[in-house]
This record gives structure tokens, sequence and C-alpha cells, in this order.
């Protein structure tokens, strides 16, 4: 029997909520979301170089104006700052400050306390089938460079 597409694609959708939820009661104590943390790891791992928002923009797949509103929420906090480009002072990157690097290590372990629970109980030849699937998948909808992108953004 055919697998329901439709329920595949919703199921997907599930999971990323549920994940979301579990990762944001799990951060709560410091008062950031999963999407927050993220992107505040991102920007502690490109400090020495800084971050730029429209590489951010373009890796994650969030809108220009979402991650001009989470960069704004973790400079308000106090975990990034915005400065001028060397190279050009039209551009501002970010860096991580010394308050944001504190939360390094919480975040780090948070995030992947909610992707253990996540991928508990797979074999390893199961995480390699879904991990094959997916970028299969991300393949399919990848328009011109934006898979080789997400590759080189998250390591794989």
């Amino acid at each position: 029997m055919a697998q329901d597409q439709g329920a595949l694609v919703m199921d997907s959708r599930q999971i990323n909520i549920q994940l979301d939820l579990l990762a944001n009661r799990l951060l709560a104590p410091a008062d950031i979301t999963m999407v927050q943390a993220q992107l505040l790891l991102y920007i502690l791992r490109h400090s020495r170089e800084g971050a730029s928002a429209t590489v951010m923009q373009r890796i994650s797949g969030h809108s220009k104006a979402t991650i001009s509103k989470l960069v704004q929420r973790l400079r308000e906090k106090g975990y990034v700052e915005a400065l001028p480009c060397r190279q050009d002072d039209r551009r501002r990157l970010l860096y991580g400050t010394d308050e944001g690097r504190r939360l390094e290590g919480f975040l780090t372990r948070s995030i992947r306390a909610a992707y253990d629970r996540l991928f508990q109980d797979f074999s390893d030849e199961e995480l390699n089938e879904l991990d094959r699937l997916q970028k299969k998948m991300l393949r399919n909808l990848a328009a011109g460079g934006r898979a080789r992108e997400i590759k080189e953004a998250y390591g794989k």
C-alpha cells in the first residue's frame, strides 16, 4: 500500500513543532527560545570573523525580517553586539558578548538533550538512512545552490 505523502509531511511538521516545544522548555531558565539559541550559537561560533545577518538568513531559511527580530532580541538581552565591518563601514557584523559566551554551554547541552530525546532508540543504521532520505528530499526541493549553502553552513 502506498504511503500517504500528506501524512508524512504533516508528521514532519509535528516533529518540528514538538522538538521546538521541548527545546523551549529546556531553555526556559535562560529566557531564550530554540531559534534564538541556535542563532546565538551560530554567532558565537563565528565571533572571530563576525557573523553576517545576510548569511544567517540565507542558510537558516528564515526571512530577513525574522532574522532582524531575533538579532534584536539577542542584542536586547546583551548576548550579541553589532559592530561595523572593517572592510565595509555600511555593513554590520554580529559578535557574541561575554554574557552570550556564558550561556554557550547551557545552550549546547539543552539543545543536545532535545536532540537525544528525539532520536532515542534509533540505531546508527536508522539515523544514517534518515539522514540520506532527508538530504534526498532537500535536493528535490533545492533551487540553485541552496542545498550546497545548507551543507556548508551545517558542516555536512
